[in-house]
């Protein structure tokens, strides 16, 4: 018994190490993305300089703008925290796809041409998050048990 299990040990340590670093790469990319998502949230209700770069946040209440920086700051929380990090990034990939294509795809083809790069990045982001899920630190890992 203990060679079949030095033999497991090995064997599990063997392991590449892009195999190993595959859920603490994971889960620092959702932590990161899902901080400098937050911080695009809070410019909504004035934080960071604003909607302007002059403090002004969205109107209280306006359609569709205001919904979409509460759903953008619960959203990037949840997936911060990594608590129903599939479901909140789905979310946010959709409130992203949303504004590119009724806010920038009318102003110019292009991502670059039109500004929406940040949309269209961060829908793809939020999309391969939901996919690949939330991998380390993540509050979900403590839930399931």
């Amino acid at each position: 018994m203990s060679i079949t299990t030095a033999t497991r040990e090995a064997t599990t340590d063997s392991r590449p190490l892009a195999d190993r670093a595959r859920p603490v790469v994971l889960g620092l990319f959702r932590v990161v993305a899902s901080f400098l998502f937050l911080c695009h949230g809070l410019q909504g209700f004035g934080a960071f300089g604003g909607i302007d770069g002059a403090g002004a946040g969205v109107a209280f209440g306006e359609w569709p703008g205001w919904f979409a920086c509460v759903i953008e700051v619960v959203g990037a929380v949840l997936v911060l925290s990594g608590l129903y990090t599939r479901v909140a990034a789905i979310a946010l990939s959709g409130v992203m796809a949303y504004a590119y294509f009724t806010v920038h795809a009318p102003e110019g083809l292009l991502p670059l041409q039109n500004m929406g790069e940040p949309a269209a990045l961060y829908s793809w982001v939020f999309l391969t998050i939901a996919v690949v899920g939330p991998g380390a630190f993540a509050l979900d890992q403590l839930r399931r048990r």
